[in-house]
């Protein structure tokens, strides 16, 4: 079983912004599975399923991404998952390139406060993270960048981005996590001529 995780802040005013995007690929591998990710639970909306045969939870934490560590960790415990093989992150990151994904076993926050809370909820950093490169500040404006709005040309990088996130965690489910490194840890356009 694999519980998949999307890191994000609720409510309509962060919809669609590059914090977001962890949400964005739960919300995109529900559908593509038909999975109903609409269940309140552990401060999460939570869906159950299956993805080609392996059950699996999609879950967005509710309690906005500072926060996203304890019901990260309840849903593990509660489920008594192993958190070091079962349990998938997704998370923005702006020192990727818009439209790169890059999967790792372990790591450090990467200055990432959403995964900072999950590690310290946990003790360790021992958990598979899919990292989504968001692109850099411009001007020197963090919270600004991070929490605005792909611009009209970053849109459809971030719409094959999400297709190459989906079928990455596909990929872990069914062949593990080292071969979907092989094929997705890689820039957007490299993917396309692996596949």
């Amino acid at each position: 079983m694999f519980i998949i995780i999307g890191l994000g802040n609720p409510g309509m005013k962060y919809a669609g912004t590059r914090h977001n995007i962890g949400f964005d690929i739960v919300d995109a591998l529900a559908k593509k599975h038909n999975i109903k990710v609409k269940s309140l639970k552990h401060k999460t909306i939570m869906g159950k399923g299956s993805i080609y045969g392996h059950k699996v939870f999609l879950a967005k934490p509710f309690t906005y991404m500072n926060l996203s560590g304890e019901p990260v960790r309840r849903i593990i415990e509660y489920y008594h998952l192993d958190e070091k093989n079962e349990l998938i992150v997704i998370a923005d990151d702006i020192s990727l390139p818009t439209g790169q994904i890059r999967m790792r076993k372990k790591g450090s926050d990467g200055g990432h406060n959403g995964l900072k809370s999950i590690i310290n909820n946990f003790g360790h950093n021992e958990f598979i993270r899919m990292k989504i490169g968001v692109g850099d500040k411009k001007d020197g404006d963090l919270i600004g960048h991070v929490l605005g709005h792909f611009s009209g040309s970053d849109k459809k990088i971030m719409r094959e981005c999400t297709k190459n996130a989906v079928a990455a965690i596909e990929a872990i489910i069914e062949d593990g996590l080292d071969k979907a490194m092989n094929v997705y840890n890689r820039k957007i356009d490299e993917i396309k001529d692996s596949q």
